[in-house]
Protein backbone atom coordinates (compact mmCIF):
# COMPACT_ATOMS: atom_id res chain seq x y z
CA UNK A 1 0.00 0.00 0.00
CA UNK A 2 1.08 3.61 -0.52
CA UNK A 3 0.73 6.21 2.10
CA UNK A 4 0.55 10.02 0.87
CA UNK A 5 -0.63 13.20 2.16
CA UNK A 6 -2.22 16.01 0.66
CA UNK A 7 -1.74 19.43 1.75
CA UNK A 8 -3.14 22.95 0.24
CA UNK A 9 -6.09 20.08 -0.61
CA UNK A 10 -8.69 22.63 -2.31
CA UNK A 11 -11.41 20.75 -3.65
CA UNK A 12 -9.12 17.44 -4.18
CA UNK A 13 -7.92 17.16 -7.95
CA UNK A 14 -4.14 16.39 -6.89
CA UNK A 15 -5.61 13.72 -4.71
CA UNK A 16 -7.71 12.44 -7.40
CA UNK A 17 -5.51 12.14 -10.07
CA UNK A 18 -2.90 10.64 -7.47
CA UNK A 19 -5.43 8.19 -6.75
CA UNK A 20 -6.77 7.13 -10.08
CA UNK A 21 -3.47 6.37 -11.04
CA UNK A 22 -2.87 4.06 -8.74
CA UNK A 23 -5.75 2.13 -9.40
CA UNK A 24 -5.02 1.75 -12.90
CA UNK A 25 -1.91 -0.09 -11.83
CA UNK A 26 -3.50 -2.01 -9.16
CA UNK A 27 -2.17 -0.17 -6.61
CA UNK A 28 -4.13 0.54 -2.90
CA UNK A 29 -3.26 3.82 -1.80
CA UNK A 30 -4.66 5.74 1.56
CA UNK A 31 -4.86 9.35 2.17
CA UNK A 32 -3.35 9.42 5.91
CA UNK A 33 -3.26 13.66 6.60
CA UNK A 34 -5.35 16.43 4.84
CA UNK A 35 -5.09 20.19 5.21
CA UNK A 36 -6.92 22.59 3.99
CA UNK A 37 -8.38 25.95 5.49
CA UNK A 38 -11.29 26.85 3.04
CA UNK A 39 -14.55 25.92 4.15
CA UNK A 40 -16.37 25.77 0.97
CA UNK A 41 -12.63 22.97 -0.16
CA UNK A 42 -13.65 21.28 3.09
CA UNK A 43 -17.10 20.62 2.56
CA UNK A 44 -15.86 19.29 -1.19
CA UNK A 45 -13.50 17.20 0.19
CA UNK A 46 -15.70 15.72 3.06
CA UNK A 47 -18.26 14.79 0.16
CA UNK A 48 -16.52 12.91 -1.69
CA UNK A 49 -14.23 11.36 1.27
CA UNK A 50 -16.82 11.32 4.12
CA UNK A 51 -16.05 10.63 7.52
CA UNK A 52 -11.88 11.49 7.22
CA UNK A 53 -10.77 14.72 9.48
CA UNK A 54 -9.69 17.71 7.56
CA UNK A 55 -6.80 19.67 9.93
CA UNK A 56 -6.42 23.12 9.34
CA UNK A 57 -3.97 25.85 9.09
CA UNK A 58 -0.36 23.51 8.03
CA UNK A 59 2.04 25.99 9.56
CA UNK A 60 0.14 25.36 12.84
CA UNK A 61 0.66 21.36 12.66
CA UNK A 62 3.75 19.90 14.37
CA UNK A 63 5.63 17.50 11.29
CA UNK A 64 6.19 14.57 14.46
CA UNK A 65 2.03 14.18 14.56
CA UNK A 66 1.91 13.98 10.40
CA UNK A 67 1.47 9.72 10.09
CA UNK A 68 4.45 8.44 8.15
CA UNK A 69 3.70 8.27 4.26
CA UNK A 70 5.62 7.77 1.05
CA UNK A 71 4.49 10.48 -0.98
CA UNK A 72 3.98 14.43 -0.43
CA UNK A 73 1.06 15.75 -2.19
CA UNK A 74 0.79 19.71 -3.00
CA UNK A 75 -0.53 22.50 -4.66
CA UNK A 76 0.51 25.22 -2.84
CA UNK A 77 -0.90 28.66 -3.14
CA UNK A 78 -0.07 30.54 -6.07
CA UNK A 79 -1.53 33.91 -5.69
CA UNK A 80 1.46 34.96 -5.28
CA UNK A 81 3.53 33.60 -8.35
CA UNK A 82 0.47 34.85 -10.42
CA UNK A 83 0.10 36.90 -12.90
CA UNK A 84 -3.67 37.67 -12.09
CA UNK A 85 -2.26 38.80 -8.28
CA UNK A 86 0.88 41.19 -7.07
CA UNK A 87 3.84 38.89 -7.53
CA UNK A 88 5.12 39.53 -4.77
CA UNK A 89 6.46 36.13 -4.06
CA UNK A 90 8.60 35.15 -1.01
CA UNK A 91 7.48 38.64 0.69
CA UNK A 92 3.80 37.14 0.47
CA UNK A 93 2.74 34.92 3.49
CA UNK A 94 1.32 32.83 1.00
CA UNK A 95 4.44 32.38 -0.75
CA UNK A 96 6.10 31.54 2.29
CA UNK A 97 3.73 28.33 2.49
CA UNK A 98 6.47 26.92 0.24
CA UNK A 99 8.86 26.06 3.53
CA UNK A 100 6.24 24.22 4.87
CA UNK A 101 6.63 21.50 2.41
CA UNK A 102 9.84 21.85 3.02
CA UNK A 103 9.50 21.59 6.30
CA UNK A 104 7.79 18.45 6.44
CA UNK A 105 10.05 16.71 3.73
CA UNK A 106 12.77 17.13 6.27
CA UNK A 107 10.69 15.68 8.95
CA UNK A 108 9.65 12.75 7.40
CA UNK A 109 11.77 11.84 4.53
CA UNK A 110 8.94 10.33 1.98
CA UNK A 111 9.98 8.55 -1.10
CA UNK A 112 8.94 11.91 -3.06
CA UNK A 113 6.43 14.51 -4.09
CA UNK A 114 4.73 16.26 -6.35
CA UNK A 115 3.92 19.91 -6.30
CA UNK A 116 1.68 21.86 -8.76
CA UNK A 117 1.74 25.72 -9.38
CA UNK A 118 0.86 28.60 -12.12
CA UNK A 119 3.21 28.69 -14.62
CA UNK A 120 4.37 32.28 -13.35
CA UNK A 121 6.87 30.43 -10.99
CA UNK A 122 8.87 30.02 -13.72
CA UNK A 123 9.93 33.45 -14.36
CA UNK A 124 8.87 35.04 -11.17
CA UNK A 125 11.49 37.49 -9.88
CA UNK A 126 14.22 36.60 -13.01
CA UNK A 127 13.79 32.90 -12.09
CA UNK A 128 15.07 33.32 -8.75
CA UNK A 129 11.90 32.24 -7.11
CA UNK A 130 11.91 28.72 -8.46
CA UNK A 131 15.99 28.54 -8.06
CA UNK A 132 15.59 28.65 -4.46
CA UNK A 133 12.90 26.34 -4.26
CA UNK A 134 14.38 23.74 -6.64
CA UNK A 135 18.22 24.08 -4.29
CA UNK A 136 15.99 23.63 -1.03
CA UNK A 137 14.45 20.35 -2.51
CA UNK A 138 17.30 19.07 -4.12
CA UNK A 139 19.38 19.91 -0.59
CA UNK A 140 17.09 17.46 1.39
CA UNK A 141 18.11 14.55 -0.87
CA UNK A 142 15.59 14.35 -4.08
CA UNK A 143 16.45 13.86 -7.50
CA UNK A 144 14.06 16.92 -8.94
CA UNK A 145 12.63 17.44 -11.99
CA UNK A 146 10.49 20.54 -13.37
CA UNK A 147 7.78 20.92 -16.76
CA UNK A 148 5.21 23.12 -17.90
CA UNK A 149 2.77 21.24 -19.14
CA UNK A 150 -0.86 22.11 -20.96
CA UNK A 151 -3.75 20.80 -20.15
CA UNK A 152 -4.92 20.83 -23.56
CA UNK A 153 -3.10 17.94 -24.75
CA UNK A 154 -4.33 15.54 -21.40
CA UNK A 155 -7.49 15.51 -22.70
CA UNK A 156 -9.23 18.01 -21.55
CA UNK A 157 -10.90 21.17 -23.41
CA UNK A 158 -8.70 24.04 -21.94
CA UNK A 159 -5.87 25.86 -21.97
CA UNK A 160 -3.74 25.73 -18.71
CA UNK A 161 -0.43 26.08 -18.40
CA UNK A 162 1.25 24.86 -14.98
CA UNK A 163 4.39 23.94 -13.51
CA UNK A 164 4.67 20.48 -12.35
CA UNK A 165 7.49 19.58 -9.69
CA UNK A 166 8.57 16.47 -8.65
CA UNK A 167 11.16 14.53 -6.47
CA UNK A 168 12.34 10.98 -5.86
CA UNK A 169 14.75 9.34 -3.99
CA UNK A 170 16.69 7.14 -6.19
CA UNK A 171 16.23 8.68 -9.83
CA UNK A 172 14.88 11.74 -11.97
CA UNK A 173 11.01 11.17 -13.01
CA UNK A 174 10.89 12.08 -16.71
CA UNK A 175 8.13 14.41 -17.35
CA UNK A 176 8.35 14.48 -21.25
CA UNK A 177 6.77 11.92 -23.89
CA UNK A 178 3.32 11.84 -22.22
CA UNK A 179 0.89 10.54 -24.75
CA UNK A 180 -1.43 13.24 -25.76
CA UNK A 181 -4.85 13.78 -26.55
CA UNK A 182 -7.32 16.16 -27.23
CA UNK A 183 -11.27 17.42 -26.71
CA UNK A 184 -13.45 19.94 -27.97
CA UNK A 185 -15.65 22.26 -25.80
CA UNK A 186 -18.62 19.98 -27.10
CA UNK A 187 -17.10 16.88 -26.01
CA UNK A 188 -17.90 17.96 -22.33
CA UNK A 189 -21.45 19.54 -23.02
CA UNK A 190 -24.89 18.48 -21.35
CA UNK A 191 -27.44 18.61 -23.91
CA UNK A 192 -30.97 20.39 -23.59
CA UNK A 193 -29.83 22.72 -20.68
CA UNK A 194 -32.10 25.76 -19.45
CA UNK A 195 -30.51 29.06 -21.80
CA UNK A 196 -30.64 32.71 -20.57
CA UNK A 197 -33.59 34.72 -21.22
CA UNK A 198 -31.96 37.73 -19.76
CA UNK A 199 -32.13 41.15 -21.41
CA UNK A 200 -28.74 41.36 -22.19
CA UNK A 201 -28.95 37.89 -23.53
CA UNK A 202 -31.59 39.21 -25.60
CA UNK A 203 -30.24 41.88 -27.28
CA UNK A 204 -26.81 40.04 -28.00
CA UNK A 205 -28.62 37.60 -29.95
CA UNK A 206 -30.53 39.86 -31.51
CA UNK A 207 -27.21 42.15 -33.03
CA UNK A 208 -25.39 38.26 -34.03
CA UNK A 209 -26.64 34.85 -34.66
CA UNK A 210 -25.12 31.98 -32.65
CA UNK A 211 -22.03 31.49 -34.84
CA UNK A 212 -21.40 34.70 -35.18
CA UNK A 213 -20.62 35.29 -31.21
CA UNK A 214 -18.31 31.99 -30.62
CA UNK A 215 -15.09 32.54 -29.28
CA UNK A 216 -16.11 36.44 -29.01
CA UNK A 217 -15.55 38.45 -25.55
CA UNK A 218 -18.00 40.53 -24.45
CA UNK A 219 -15.51 44.11 -23.00
CA UNK A 220 -15.38 47.68 -23.62
CA UNK A 221 -11.45 48.25 -22.95
CA UNK A 222 -9.78 46.04 -25.65
CA UNK A 223 -10.27 45.97 -29.54
CA UNK A 224 -10.00 43.22 -31.85
CA UNK A 225 -12.14 41.51 -34.20
CA UNK A 226 -12.78 38.90 -31.33
CA UNK A 227 -14.82 41.70 -28.88
CA UNK A 228 -18.18 42.73 -28.67
CA UNK A 229 -18.55 46.15 -27.13
CA UNK A 230 -21.56 47.42 -25.21
CA UNK A 231 -22.10 50.20 -28.28
CA UNK A 232 -22.12 47.22 -30.82
CA UNK A 233 -25.33 46.17 -29.11
CA UNK A 234 -26.61 49.47 -27.90
CA UNK A 235 -26.87 48.29 -24.48
CA UNK A 236 -26.99 51.51 -22.80
CA UNK A 237 -28.73 53.77 -25.70
CA UNK A 238 -28.23 54.16 -29.82
CA UNK A 239 -25.26 55.03 -30.79
CA UNK A 240 -24.63 56.70 -34.21
CA UNK A 241 -22.04 54.99 -36.82
CA UNK A 242 -19.90 58.12 -36.00
CA UNK A 243 -19.53 57.63 -32.44
CA UNK A 244 -19.02 53.72 -32.86
CA UNK A 245 -15.94 55.05 -35.23
CA UNK A 246 -15.19 57.58 -31.90
CA UNK A 247 -15.26 55.03 -29.34
CA UNK A 248 -13.13 52.13 -31.77
CA UNK A 249 -10.67 54.87 -32.34
CA UNK A 250 -10.38 55.90 -28.77
CA UNK A 251 -10.20 52.59 -27.38
CA UNK A 252 -6.88 52.26 -29.15
CA UNK A 253 -5.57 56.07 -28.82
CA UNK A 254 -5.98 55.74 -24.80
CA UNK A 255 -3.37 52.85 -24.45
CA UNK A 256 -0.42 54.98 -26.62
CA UNK A 257 2.64 55.82 -23.76
CA UNK A 258 2.94 59.64 -25.90
CA UNK A 259 -0.18 60.74 -23.99
CA UNK A 260 1.40 59.57 -20.42
CA UNK A 261 4.07 61.91 -21.36
CA UNK A 262 2.00 64.44 -22.92
CA UNK A 263 -0.40 64.88 -19.25
CA UNK A 264 2.28 64.34 -17.06
CA UNK A 265 1.53 61.11 -15.66
CA UNK A 266 3.45 58.05 -15.07
CA UNK A 267 2.22 55.27 -18.62
CA UNK A 268 -0.95 53.64 -17.69
CA UNK A 269 -3.15 51.02 -19.73
CA UNK A 270 -6.03 53.47 -20.71
CA UNK A 271 -5.90 56.71 -19.87
CA UNK A 272 -8.71 59.55 -19.90
CA UNK A 273 -7.64 62.18 -23.54
CA UNK A 274 -9.42 65.50 -23.37
CA UNK A 275 -11.18 67.00 -26.18
CA UNK A 276 -8.50 68.62 -27.60
CA UNK A 277 -6.48 65.32 -27.80
CA UNK A 278 -9.30 63.29 -29.12
CA UNK A 279 -9.08 66.12 -31.83
CA UNK A 280 -6.05 65.35 -32.70
CA UNK A 281 -6.83 61.82 -33.91
CA UNK A 282 -10.68 62.38 -34.41
CA UNK A 283 -11.99 65.03 -37.16
CA UNK A 284 -15.37 65.97 -36.49
CA UNK A 285 -16.93 69.34 -36.27
CA UNK A 286 -19.52 67.93 -33.75
CA UNK A 287 -16.84 65.94 -31.70
CA UNK A 288 -17.88 67.85 -28.53
CA UNK A 289 -21.96 66.88 -28.63
CA UNK A 290 -20.83 63.40 -29.61
CA UNK A 291 -18.38 62.96 -26.63
CA UNK A 292 -20.82 64.52 -24.13
CA UNK A 293 -23.81 62.57 -25.70
CA UNK A 294 -21.59 59.59 -24.68
CA UNK A 295 -20.76 60.24 -21.35
CA UNK A 296 -24.61 61.33 -20.74
CA UNK A 297 -25.50 57.57 -21.75
CA UNK A 298 -22.48 56.01 -19.76
CA UNK A 299 -20.49 54.57 -22.80
CA UNK A 300 -17.77 57.24 -21.28
CA UNK A 301 -17.14 58.84 -18.24
CA UNK A 302 -15.14 62.14 -17.57
CA UNK A 303 -12.38 61.88 -15.38
CA UNK A 304 -9.38 63.10 -14.22
CA UNK A 305 -5.97 61.16 -15.08
CA UNK A 306 -4.53 59.22 -12.36
CA UNK A 307 -1.09 59.04 -11.00
CA UNK A 308 0.55 56.33 -9.67
CA UNK A 309 1.79 56.20 -5.79
CA UNK A 310 4.29 54.01 -4.47
CA UNK A 311 4.34 52.37 -1.14
CA UNK A 312 7.34 51.46 0.46
CA UNK A 313 5.90 48.40 3.11
CA UNK A 314 9.58 48.12 4.88
CA UNK A 315 10.37 44.70 4.39
CA UNK A 316 11.95 45.04 1.21
CA UNK A 317 8.82 45.19 -1.27
CA UNK A 318 6.65 47.69 -2.20
CA UNK A 319 3.03 48.56 -3.84
CA UNK A 320 1.81 50.71 -5.48
CA UNK A 321 -2.34 52.40 -6.13
CA UNK A 322 -3.66 54.85 -8.43
CA UNK A 323 -5.27 57.90 -7.34
CA UNK A 324 -6.74 60.49 -9.41
CA UNK A 325 -4.47 63.62 -9.87
CA UNK A 326 -6.60 66.67 -9.53
CA UNK A 327 -4.49 69.14 -10.87
CA UNK A 328 -4.65 67.30 -14.26
CA UNK A 329 -7.81 68.18 -16.60
CA UNK A 330 -10.36 65.77 -17.07
CA UNK A 331 -10.47 63.23 -20.20
CA UNK A 332 -12.76 61.07 -21.95
CA UNK A 333 -12.27 57.44 -20.76
CA UNK A 334 -13.78 54.04 -21.58
CA UNK A 335 -16.09 52.84 -18.71
CA UNK A 336 -16.44 48.91 -18.76
CA UNK A 337 -13.47 46.95 -18.68
CA UNK A 338 -13.31 43.18 -18.52
CA UNK A 339 -16.34 41.37 -16.41
CA UNK A 340 -18.43 44.31 -16.25
CA UNK A 341 -21.50 42.25 -18.25
CA UNK A 342 -23.88 39.38 -17.52
CA UNK A 343 -21.51 37.47 -20.28
CA UNK A 344 -17.98 37.93 -20.81
CA UNK A 345 -16.95 35.39 -23.22
CA UNK A 346 -18.94 33.11 -25.52
CA UNK A 347 -17.21 29.57 -26.26
CA UNK A 348 -17.24 28.19 -29.20
CA UNK A 349 -18.23 24.42 -29.11
CA UNK A 350 -15.62 23.69 -31.75
CA UNK A 351 -12.41 24.95 -29.71
CA UNK A 352 -11.34 25.21 -26.24
CA UNK A 353 -11.73 27.15 -23.60
CA UNK A 354 -8.67 29.79 -22.53
CA UNK A 355 -7.02 29.15 -18.92
CA UNK A 356 -10.15 29.40 -16.25
CA UNK A 357 -9.89 31.31 -13.00
CA UNK A 358 -12.51 31.75 -10.46
CA UNK A 359 -13.75 35.16 -10.66
CA UNK A 360 -14.90 34.87 -14.53
CA UNK A 361 -15.87 31.20 -14.91
CA UNK A 362 -19.41 32.18 -13.76
CA UNK A 363 -19.34 34.66 -16.57
CA UNK A 364 -18.27 31.96 -19.53
CA UNK A 365 -21.58 30.81 -21.46
CA UNK A 366 -22.05 28.10 -23.86
CA UNK A 367 -24.30 27.51 -26.78
CA UNK A 368 -27.69 25.26 -26.24
CA UNK A 369 -30.83 24.68 -28.45
CA UNK A 370 -30.54 28.25 -30.10
CA UNK A 371 -29.60 30.22 -27.52
CA UNK A 372 -26.71 30.66 -24.78
CA UNK A 373 -26.35 29.76 -21.52
CA UNK A 374 -23.42 29.48 -18.46
CA UNK A 375 -21.52 26.42 -17.71
CA UNK A 376 -23.14 23.89 -15.31
CA UNK A 377 -21.02 22.55 -12.52
CA UNK A 378 -20.68 19.33 -14.03
CA UNK A 379 -19.29 20.72 -17.21
CA UNK A 380 -16.90 22.46 -14.86
CA UNK A 381 -15.67 19.47 -13.32
CA UNK A 382 -15.34 17.94 -16.83
CA UNK A 383 -13.03 21.14 -17.38
CA UNK A 384 -10.46 19.79 -15.70
CA UNK A 385 -10.37 15.96 -16.36
CA UNK A 386 -12.81 15.27 -12.76
CA UNK A 387 -14.14 12.03 -13.40
CA UNK A 388 -18.41 11.33 -13.27
CA UNK A 389 -18.79 10.30 -9.88
CA UNK A 390 -16.78 13.30 -8.42
CA UNK A 391 -19.43 15.62 -6.23
CA UNK A 392 -19.36 18.99 -5.74
CA UNK A 393 -22.79 19.99 -4.09
CA UNK A 394 -22.29 23.10 -3.23
CA UNK A 395 -23.86 26.60 -4.45
CA UNK A 396 -22.81 28.10 -7.68
CA UNK A 397 -20.13 30.99 -6.48
CA UNK A 398 -18.63 28.34 -4.15
CA UNK A 399 -18.14 25.86 -6.86
CA UNK A 400 -17.05 27.51 -9.54
CA UNK A 401 -13.92 29.43 -6.87
CA UNK A 402 -13.23 26.06 -6.40
CA UNK A 403 -13.15 24.78 -9.67
CA UNK A 404 -11.07 28.01 -11.01
CA UNK A 405 -8.37 27.32 -8.54
CA UNK A 406 -8.12 23.54 -8.84
CA UNK A 407 -5.89 21.15 -10.65
CA UNK A 408 -6.28 19.40 -13.98
CA UNK A 409 -6.97 16.15 -12.92
CA UNK A 410 -5.65 13.96 -15.87
CA UNK A 411 -2.22 15.80 -16.15
CA UNK A 412 -1.80 14.46 -12.42
CA UNK A 413 -2.99 11.28 -13.31
CA UNK A 414 -0.03 11.20 -16.02
CA UNK A 415 2.55 12.48 -14.02
CA UNK A 416 1.33 10.00 -10.73
CA UNK A 417 1.78 6.84 -12.48
CA UNK A 418 5.35 7.78 -13.56
CA UNK A 419 5.62 8.82 -9.82
CA UNK A 420 4.07 5.50 -9.00
CA UNK A 421 5.89 2.85 -11.16
CA UNK A 422 9.06 3.87 -10.52
CA UNK A 423 8.52 3.86 -6.74
CA UNK A 424 7.13 0.24 -7.05
CA UNK A 425 10.59 -0.64 -9.65
CA UNK A 426 12.73 0.60 -6.91
CA UNK A 427 10.73 -1.34 -3.97
CA UNK A 428 11.25 -4.22 -6.39
CA UNK A 429 14.89 -4.10 -6.25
Amino acid sequence: MIKFIDLFAGMGGTRCGFELAAKELGVETACVFTSEIKPHAIKSLLQNHPGEKIHGDITQINANTIPDFDFLLGGFPCQAFSTAGKRWGFADTRGTLFFEIERILKEKHPAGFLLENVEGLTNHDNGNTLRVILTHLTDLGYKVNYRVLNSKYFGVPQERKRIYIVGARNETVSLTGFKYSKALIKDILQANQPVSESPFVKRLLNKFTLEQLYGKAIKDKRGGIDNIHSWDIELRGHVSAEQTMLLNSLLKERRKKIWAKQIGIDWMDGMPLTTKQISTFFKADNLQALLDDLATKGYLKLEHPKRKIVKDNGNGTSTSQRVYDETKPKGYNIVAGKLSFEVSKVLNPNGIAPTLVATDMQKLYVPDTGGIRKFTLREGLRLFGYPEEYKLNLNENEAFDLLGNTVVVPVIKAISQRLIEQHLDNTLK
